[in-house]
């Protein structure tokens, strides 16, 4: 394998680091255990390199340590209600791990497996997981690669996400990474937002989506104009519910179709901002409720809205959701699944 074991994090024998990217330009570190974006340095105006990703001490730290920092979550990225669903009049009971539902592909999710790495190089690496059928109730057996690439001529990294079935399924991976673009892990909510979405999937109290699409306007969520993640929060039901933001926003048609970004990320001190386009149709917001779970690289816990996740995905619960079905959640044979997504800074 071409790619090196990185030198800047702790990784114990048996769980391998990539670093991708030229060390004094942006470059990434990139972990076999779930497929995982442990870190992003992006040089500032000043040539000094910021870091903007939540991470924990080591690569080790990441199998113990609650919140998903940085993997790749699937079979199915976000809730599926009652942990079931109905495919082609089967349905498919599946492990449940919050409550009676399944988040991101159940206790057992990609985000505790180790991914083999089957092509790297000084700016890409594509990583494979096979998931047997019947994995966390699943049915069929499912490829899953993921690629990261450094673009060699901007600051910029795509993920993409692609998986092959040998029946049909319900598939969504989807990256959770943290952002924090001040290098720090301090609240981001002076961070500024703004999202190409006009509307939004209410959820109910168990967090699931209520079948039905709401206009963002008038309500905290509208992010159509940038404004501070910290403006709204905790305002209305809906936040109640979830202790802050944790929702999906469909987002608009050319944000969907990667034409536009579908989010734009300011710092809180406005020397670096973040362009997020994606092919998927939804985006998660989460602002970090419950970060304070976690510990951050200096090994103490993290502050409670610590770092934003920006998680482009099929809407969550779409396999029970008719009317959302179609949106290409369904994976089966000899029609993969294809999507990406692509994030970009600019220093200021």
């Amino acid at each position: 394998m071409s790619g090196d074991l990185s030198a800047g994090a702790a990784a114990p024998p048996g769980w391998q680091v990539w670093r991708l990217g030229p060390a004094d330009g942006l470059h990434i570190e990139v972990c076999e255990l779930g497929a995982r974006w442990m870190s992003c340095r992006v040089p500032l105006a000043d040539g000094t390199l910021r870091e903007t990703l939540l991470g924990h001490v080591d690569a080790a730290a990441h199998a113990t340590e609650p919140g998903y920092l940085g993997a790749v979550v699937g079979r199915y990225a976000n809730r599926l209600a009652g942990a079931a669903y109905t495919l082609d009049g089967q349905q498919h009971r599946l492990r449940p791990n919050e409550g009676p539902h399944q988040l991101h592909g159940g206790p057992e999710g990609f985000d505790r497996r180790r991914w083999r790495p089957v092509s790297s190089g000084p700016l890409h690496l594509r990583l494979q997981l096979l998931s047997p059928a019947g994995d966390q109730g699943h049915p069929g057996a499912l490829r899953a690669e993921v690629e990261y690439r450094v673009d060699p001529t901007a600051a910029a990294v795509t993920v993409h996400f692609s998986a092959e079935v040998d029946a049909p399924c319900a598939a969504s991976l989807a990256s959770h990474a943290y952002f924090n673009l001040d290098g720090d892990a301090r609240s981001v909510l002076g961070h500024r937002l703004q999202v190409a979405a006009s509307h939004l999937l209410p959820v109910d109290a168990t967090l699931i989506p209520t079948g039905v699409l709401a206009p963002v306007e008038g309500t905290p969520f509208d992010w159509r104009t940038a404004r501070p993640i910290g403006a709204g929060l905790g305002q209305g039901e809906q936040q109640a519910l979830a202790h802050g933001y944790d929702h999906c926003l469909a987002l608009d048609a050319a944000a969907a179709r990667g034409e536009v970004p579908a989010a734009t990320l300011l710092s809180t001190d406005g020397r670096l901002q973040m362009q997020l386009h994606t092919s998927y149709p939804g985006l998660q917001v989460y602002s970090g409720n419950f970060l304070h779970a976690s510990r951050g690289r200096d090994g103490l816990p993290l502050a409670r809205h610590a770092g934003v996740a920006l998680e482009p995905q099929f809407f969550p619960n779409a396999p029970n959701v008719p009317a959302w079905a179609g949106q290409g959640c369904i994976v089966r044979p000899g029609a993969p699944l294809s999507r990406w997504m692509r994030v970009a800074f600019e220093a200021a």
